[in-house]
């Protein structure tokens, strides 16, 4: 292991003022497309690896400038994992061409995409020339974009209830549809294998190096995972020959954390409709003719929940804790269940409470979490305006507070008790507030016609 350092951002953007993109090699196996790429910042060599399982044969026929194309616009985002171990100044691309615009489009990414991980190591992003990406290669070839030739659906799958709705959304397209699973999740495999489509699997491999690091002391930090698997699904769109990459994020996720530096820090950044119109720009452009969405973009995670509680043959299967996913840069294994301590699992519980039935929930997430007297404080990051929004993939602060509401009058309704957190909430929170019913139905009745869904795929007439 690396000796123990204590070095601040400053001192690591002087001793790796450059993070080197050296290059990238794929090829195809009899079944796979086996892809890596070498990143360098000092004696620090990075491999990190990536595998498409079983492709198409006709894959095989697409023309190499094709998918050059496309393996070098994933092994920049995948700079990013990488990079924040040193926040190095300079980002020297030796494997390829990017042109001015391009150039800002992934300096404006980086910026805002690693937000959190700025705020959380003290990093001021603001001053002069604090990234500056730089293509060594001065000319270019014109690019081969990519052009499906068909219109099949490629559903990325988390395991969670945004890709369980999603999927039933899309329940009439089944034949069309292929669930891509990356690294998957015992909760996600169980979900595509209940959705009666057909699966795609993609391994990624961190350079156990990266991990190394970590635990030396070395940077650590949130990437924006949502923009990584944007690159990675055009890539794989055009290996499988689809037209759509349909995407699960909600409304929701355009509200940000906090502000630090003056800018508006979004744990949920690549999730944003921000970032999903640069990305359907840049794609358009730069990568291939995909149709690139999120279907659930109109809705409220609170509206989503009411949905998924239809659902009821994903509750055994389905995971949203990220607690069951993280292994603390290799050093334990990943649990693959609720917590019930975090954050992600009291909002989840929390939205799904007014629409389920507690027996229904106490199976899933193993207790009833209203009840839990030592999550009263992650309940008040959550609904809290002057506190910091918990840096997970939550919904707003005025939807928690409706989902509470909508929680006690269920209780009320049906004459049952009211649990420790929401007694909490009658007690103190709702005599705030005298139009409870005029904001339910605000949000419940939502619908944003701020998102990019082709008119084939419309659902609001079925649900509102």
């Amino acid at each position: 292991m690396k000796k123990k350092i204590k070095k601040t951002s400053k001192d690591l953007r002087k001793q790796f003022e450059c993070f080197c993109y050296e290059s990238y090699k794929w090829s195809f196996s009899e079944k796979d497309l086996k892809i890596s790429f070498k990143f360098v910042a000092g004696k620090n060599i990075f491999t990190p690896t990536i595998k498409i399982k079983n492709i198409p044969s006709k894959a095989k026929k697409i023309e190499k400038e094709i998918i050059d194309n496309l393996v070098f616009n994933l092994g920049m985002i995948e700079i990013f994992s990488y990079w924040k171990a040193f926040c190095s100044p300079k980002i020297i691309i030796k494997s390829g061409y990017l042109n001015t615009e391009q150039v800002n489009w992934w300096e404006n990414i980086l910026i805002k995409g690693m937000g959190q991980y700025f705020f959380e190591n003290k990093i001021n992003f603001k001053v002069k020339n604090f990234i500056q990406i730089i293509s060594e290669n001065k000319s270019s070839q014109k690019i081969k974009l990519f052009k499906p030739s068909k219109k099949g659906i490629l559903l990325p799958i988390g395991g969670g209830k945004d890709s369980a709705v999603s999927l039933q959304l899309l329940n009439k397209y089944t034949k069309d549809i292929s669930c891509f699973l990356l690294n998957p999740s015992l909760a996600a495999q169980r979900m595509a294998d209940r959705s009666n489509c057909g699966v795609i699997v993609c391994e990624r491999k961190i350079d156990p190096l990266l991990l190394e690091l970590n635990r030396a002391g070395y940077l650590n930090g949130h990437t924006p995972f949502v923009a990584y698997l944007s690159f990675l699904s055009a890539l794989v769109s055009a290996i499988f020959n689809k037209k759509y990459v349909i995407l699960s994020n909600e409304k929701s996720s355009n509200e940000g954390n906090i502000k630090y530096l003056g800018e508006e820090i979004n744990h949920q950044y690549s999730k944003t409709f921000d970032f999903e119109n640069k990305f359907r720009s840049y794609a358009k452009k730069y990568l291939g003719e995909i149709d690139y969405f999120s279907l659930l973009r109109p809705l409220y995670e609170l509206q989503i929940a009411k949905l998924f509680s239809e659902f009821k043959n994903y509750f055994p299967v389905f995971v949203s804790c990220n607690e069951a996913e993280k292994t603390y840069s290799g050093t334990k294994k990943k649990t693959g269940v609720w917590c019930g301590l975090c954050s992600k699992c009291l909002f989840v519980f929390m939205i799904l409470y007014p629409f389920t039935p507690v027996s229904e929930l106490k199976k899933i997430f193993g207790n009833d979490l209203f009840n839990k007297k030592e999550l009263l404080s992650l309940m008040l990051d959550l609904i809290t305006e002057d506190k910091e929004k918990p840096w997970e993939c939550v919904g707003t602060k005025k939807e928690s507070l409706i989902a509470l509401y909508l929680g006690w009058k269920k209780n009320l309704i049906k004459d049952l008790e009211q649990p420790l957190l929401l007694q909490y909430f009658v007690e103190e929170l709702m005599p705030k507030n005298h139009e409870w019913e005029k904001e339910t139905k605000k949000i419940m009745e939502n619908w944003d016609v701020k998102n990019n869904i082709p008119k084939i795929f419309n659902y609001q007439k079925k649900i509102l």
